[in-house]
């Protein structure tokens, strides 16, 4: 992924994600979070919001499959990923659309609290993902819902 921006983006889902999966068993997730501008107008002495920007967000594998049981429309949450852009044909006019290839899906603790548990891990999962330690040294991913148990029994630290 050299050479492509990287992005974190702060805002609020917009629909529940929606998960499927490859031939191949790969599970992705995709949704659409949007990105509120909204400042203060010290002459109104209110909130007012400027517009809105929506990026449609994929994510793979176990973060896929936790992001589909954890996140709903209305949460808000940091993506940390690739924005990546993609022109395609529309009424003979060729469009573009900017998506973030997510690496990494947080609940947001601005406006909520959160009970993070440990994912379970899913069937063919390679060993290092399975129980075997990570030779690189990273925690297994959690999430903020009721999954609990995993092949992991104690911290990385």
């Amino acid at each position: 992924m050299a050479g492509l921006p990287e992005i974190t983006i702060a805002g609020t889902v917009v629909a529940d994600p929606e998960i499927r999966y490859t031939a191949s068993g790969a599970a992705v997730a995709n949704f659409t979070v949007a990105a509120n501008d909204r400042r203060f107008d010290r002459d109104r002495n209110e909130w007012v919001d400027a517009g809105a920007t929506f990026l449609r967000c994929s994510i793979w594998r176990q973060a896929a499959e936790n992001v589909a049981e954890t996140l709903t429309k209305g949460t808000r949450v940091l993506v940390t990923g690739v924005l990546r852009q993609r022109s395609y044909e529309k009424d003979g006019q060729t469009r573009y659309a900017f998506e973030v290839d997510a690496t990494e899906v947080a609940v947001s603790l601005k406006f909520a609290t959160a009970e993070v548990k440990k994912a379970t891990r899913t069937a063919g999962a390679p060993a290092a993902l399975a129980g075997e330690p990570d030779p690189w040294g990273s925690a297994p991913p959690a999430t903020a819902t009721a999954r609990t148990t995993s092949g992991f029994d104690e911290p990385p630290f």
